[in-house]
């Protein structure tokens, strides 16, 4: 078991959480919902990247969310802060050394659909690794050989959007465009995308899908709609509006992930 494993395991003690969540932009407001918290910085941990972008809060947040024991990655360290796609390897195999079994990313994105506007919860049912990167680059072994076909598990979306819709509360699906970033995206980049097939773009989510493969955990993932993609509106995109925005969609995404949980859809 690595450091970072050995160190979260202590300073979990009896708790034994079986899904994490990692939360995007605007999105760290879901851990005032945890009961019985238990607040571990990155910086404290052992071989933990640390983020250098507002927003991103950086800690390990252990409680309790819809009756289950949940561990929540409040923030992520991007690509595009360190060059690096495998930045967050070890918080991930950190994750499977201590037992969890399932990883629900989450992410802000741009729309490339007019009728998905800001505000919405896209649940993700496939990508397109845009930025030319993989996390998996310069791995040894054969296991660098992971099969994406049914990266984002059928069932635990069907779940989720089963949940959503016990709610009352619309969610789309579609398929998310991972960019480097940190530049937002081009109007012509933005048509492109649309052509290719995506729904959503953004700058995050991919590589820790890539790697959750990798280690054998299951994959669930959401993006909140921030806003409609460059050129779409003619307005500048900026990481202020997406901070601003985030909330709205991120209510809605922790309304629907609390049914989840309560209705046992991580279980097994």
């Amino acid at each position: 078991m690595s450091p970072s494993a050995d160190y979260l395991r202590f300073r979990l003690g009896t708790r034994r959480p079986v899904v994490a969540m990692v939360l995007g932009s605007g999105l760290g407001a879901l851990v005032e919902g945890l009961s019985e918290a238990v607040r571990i910085p990155f910086a404290e941990v052992p071989g933990f990247p640390e983020s250098g972008v507002s927003g991103h809060a950086g800690q390990v947040v252990a409680g309790r969310l819809g009756g289950r024991e949940v561990l929540l990655l409040s923030g992520r360290v991007h690509y595009y802060e360190k060059g690096n796609a495998a930045v967050m390897r070890p918080v991930i195999e950190a994750l499977k050394d201590i037992g969890i079994g399932t990883l629900f990313l989450t992410n802000s994105a741009g729309s490339v659909r007019a009728d998905m506007p800001a505000g919405s919860v896209m649940v993700i049912d496939d990508h397109i690794a845009f930025s030319g990167a993989n996390p998996l680059i310069g791995e040894a072994s054969d296991a660098r050989f992971v099969g994406m076909t049914a990266a984002y598990d059928p069932g635990l979306r069907a779940r989720l959007e089963a949940a959503a819709e016990a709610l009352g509360e619309p969610v789309f699906s579609g398929v998310y465009m991972w960019f480097s970033g940190p530049s937002f995206e081009t109007p012509a980049e933005i048509r492109m995308a649309k052509t290719l097939g995506a729904d959503a773009v953004g700058m995050s989510t991919v590589p820790e899908t890539i790697l959750a493969r990798f280690f054998g955990l299951k994959v669930v993932a959401a993006s909140v709609i921030t806003n409609l993609g460059a050129g779409m509106t003619g307005a500048e995109l900026s990481h202020e509006e997406t901070k601003t925005m985030a909330p709205t969609g991120g209510a809605r995404l922790a309304k629907i992930v609390e049914k989840m949980l309560e209705e046992g859809g991580f279980d097994g």
